[in-house]
């Protein structure tokens, strides 16, 4: 075996052993050339044109995949190996000048060669294509042109003096990205977000901010790049076929410029009101045994519960069917109805030592039906994948029809596409860009919903699509389409609910523009820090600035050793005053310690008996709480002022508040300051202009900087004085 792709595996961050580096080099540069060989190669050479290199045995890029990886947890280990692997050889070539075939020719106990490959140097210059839009905010305009075509394009748009950047979909790492780097790519980063600068929801879209007020939209769902050294900011614009910028600039205020952008990409549309209620998940709640025990424990401590997220229901082969069901498989992939399955209650049978093992869900309907009767909703997890290393069973026919069908996303040559990554390695990805392979994906899950009476789904990943040249049925290719999956897949989703008589409830991680028409977000994977507390409330500040309406975290993180009780308190009293409020907890192999995130667990864990009763105010707050939220959310959905508001859209003139990055409004008329330090006994609160109310005191607090007291059960919110008649209630 001897394998050279120019591209490699397309992370967007990191190397493959077989990878051309740079993909497509400037004029002068070096290039360095991999290849992976079998075991037994004992020489590789290439031949660079007339010249012959010689190929070096490479050391495996272990390292920088671990660096990759955002520490301990369960894909951790996955996400380190992913890039490595042994075989590698490499060289660097000469200065290249013009355009170059090249090949690998590998001995060992026989020659083997590679096809011929081409590379052409590309030049920045003045002409090339067209950036329609923008008008005079457009500077200095240039295009990375080779032999072979148009690659890029890049161009300058002027920054005046404390001008101030906003936006470019969910960021965890500053709420101005001023003076950052970054782009705009749908990738997985598995934690510490914020360190690396990657996210799960991008958005070629910004604010200008702090001078007359604009923004501006790249209309493009290919990946783009951007820093803002000195007094411009330098946008760079990954092209396809046509070498055309589609560029769009917004005049106005913040709301405006939000407005604009909305009015293009499409905006959130109404959920019910039991979203606002506290959601409890951990995924390691696996029977229903577990399930209903820890509804249970809600009910036994009086703490109000309104949803439950269900993640390890099904066998994660197919995310179709419950685990342990006994059913007739459909060989031509066809869907299931709920009359199809049969559960069995009880013991199922023993396993070593005499242990009797009972079904882990002997009565879905039964369950969900009791869920509903104690006023708890059902969300139900689902990935969009379909694993391939079964030979039998519902999982291989899913797997065969879908290949065979035309449902997959494909690769260059026409073969279906496994997945690179780390998660749900080599698995098949549907092609949910048409009508035709969405309703086919969603029809396998109409049972639960339709005859279960399920009320959502967790619609996680959305990552998976590597490659450029990926083909999908609507006509892109990767590089346009990948960005675009997430999308898609909510959709999906959301057009099931709707068809069956339910609100579109689908609880997301992943997105790209147009994602603000499509449920519920929260902020992927976290560790229990106060460093990721603070990154999550910029996450959902930045990502309200796009157009995220219905957004949420996991409080106090969901990764690692159980977070203390003042962490875990600090967060869940801020969580309160988020749009979404839910907690959740990692897999973790079922051993012992637990790691549920439920407040009876952190509180027997940790050992601090304010826990359960503070945890438990908190969450009768939210209840109170759920009125104004409703009502708030269809504001914002009517005049898109969101609903986690940073404060420049309503002083954007007032420079002090950008010394105060994580404070907001909740609607219009709630003003919040989370407590983000350990071991805080006062927090200081920066008021804008207006007349503010201390909802714990209830007495009026003049402008500026006010510093309070914050014992465990106070996070410091400040209402507006014309609303504190009506809301009083809420904190009495």
């Amino acid at each position: 075996m001897l394998t050279h792709r120019p591209h490699g595996i397309e992370h967007p961050y990191a190397t493959s052993p077989d990878q051309r580096i740079p993909v497509q080099p400037l004029t002068g540069q070096q290039i360095h050339l991999g290849v992976v060989a079998s075991p037994e190669v004992t020489r590789v050479v290439c031949d660079w044109g007339s010249t012959e290199l010689s190929l070096s045995p490479a050391e495996t890029n272990a390292a920088d995949a671990a660096a990759l990886a955002g520490g301990e947890g369960h894909l951790a280990e996955a996400q380190a190996t992913a890039l490595g692997g042994d075989g590698g050889w490499s060289v660097v070539t000469p200065p290249l000048t013009e355009t170059v075939k090249y090949r690998f020719r590998a001995y060992g106990a026989a020659e083997e060669s590679t096809e011929w490959f081409e590379v052409s140097p590309a030049v920045w210059g003045a002409s090339g294509g067209v950036v329609r839009g923008g008008g005079d905010r457009v500077q200095g305009v240039e295009w990375l042109v080779s032999a072979a075509g148009v690659h890029r394009a890049r161009f300058s748009l002027p920054l005046a003096d404390g001008e101030r950047l906003v936006g470019f979909g969910e960021r965890y790492d500053s709420l101005d990205q001023r003076g950052k780097r970054l782009d705009a790519v749908v990738f997985e980063q598995y934690k510490s977000q914020g360190v690396h600068g990657r996210t799960y929801l991008p958005m070629p879209f910004a604010h200008v901010t702090g001078g007359g007020g604009w923004g501006f939209h790249v209309r493009t769902s290919r990946r783009t790049w951007y820093s803002s050294e000195g007094d411009q900011l330098v946008v760079e614009v990954a092209l396809g076929d046509e070498a055309v910028v589609d560029l769009g600039i917004y005049e106005g205020s913040a709301n405006e410029v939000l407005k604009q952008f909305l009015d293009e990409v499409g905006r959130a549309e109404e959920l019910p009101e039991w979203v606002f209620r506290l959601w409890a998940s951990g995924n390691e709640w696996n029977t229903q045994e577990l399930v209903m025990a820890r509804m249970d424990a809600h009910r036994d401590l009086a703490i109000p519960v309104g949803a439950i997220v269900i993640e390890a229901w099904s066998d994660e082969e197919g995310i179709t069917i419950w685990r342990d069901a006994r059913y007739e498989v459909t060989a031509d992939g066809s869907a299931h109805r709920a009359a199809d399955f049969e559960y069995r209650a009880g013991l199922t049978g023993v396993v070593g030592w005499g242990q009797q093992v009972q079904s882990a869900w002997p009565d879905p309907k039964a369950m969900i039906d009791e869920l509903h009767a104690r006023g708890i909703k059902v969300i139900l997890w689902q990935i969009p994948l379909q694993k391939t290393e079964f030979n039998t069973g519902q999982v291989a026919a899913d797997a065969e029809a879908m290949v065979r069908d035309g449902h997959a996303v494909l690769e260059a040559d026409g073969t279906a596409y496994h997945n690179r990554g780390w998660w749900f390695p080599q698995a098949l990805m549907p092609d949910l860009s048409t009508q035709r392979t969405r309703d086919w994906w969603t029809e396998k899950r109409r049972y639960l919903v339709e005859d279960l009476d399920v009320d959502g789904f967790k619609t996680d990943g959305g990552e998976h699509a590597w490659g450029h040249d990926l083909q999908y049925a609507d006509g892109k290719r990767g590089d346009e389409g990948n960005n675009l999956f997430a999308v898609h897949y909510a959709r999906a989703f959301g057009d099931l609910l709707r068809s069956a008589g339910k609100a579109p409830v689908t609880f997301s991680r992943a997105g790209f523009t147009g994602s603000q028409a499509h449920g519920i977000f929260w902020a992927g994977d976290e560790d229990s820090t106060w460093e990721a507390f603070r990154a999550s409330v910029t996450a959902g500040l930045t990502a309200a600035s796009c157009g995220i309406v219905y957004w949420g975290w996991d409080l106090a993180g969901f990764s690692g050793p159980v977070p203390d009780a003042e962490l875990y308190l600090r967060a869940a009293a801020a969580s309160v005053f988020m749009p979404i409020m839910q907690y959740h907890s990692e897999f973790n192999h079922h051993q012992l310690p637990l790691r549920d995130r439920t407040p009876w667990h952190v509180a027997e864990t940790t050992g601090d008996d304010r826990v359960i009763p503070l945890f438990r105010r908190y969450a009768e707050l939210r209840e109170r709480l759920v009125p104004y939220l409703t009502e708030q959310a269809a504001r914002t959905i009517t005049t898109d002022r969101p609903l986690m508001r940073p404060l420049f859209f309503d002083h954007p003139a007032d420079t002090e508040i950008w010394n105060h990055p994580h404070q907001y409004l909740l609607g219009d008329d709630l003003l919040i300051n989370p407590v983000l330090e350990p071991a805080a006994t006062t927090w200081t609160t920066y008021l804008p202009e207006g007349d503010w109310i201390d909802v714990w005191t209830g007495q009026p607090v003049p402008n500026g900087l006010t510093t309070r007291d914050v014992p465990l059960d106070v996070v410091p919110v400040y209402c507006k004085a014309s609303r504190w008649s009506d809301l009083a209630p809420i904190f009495s």
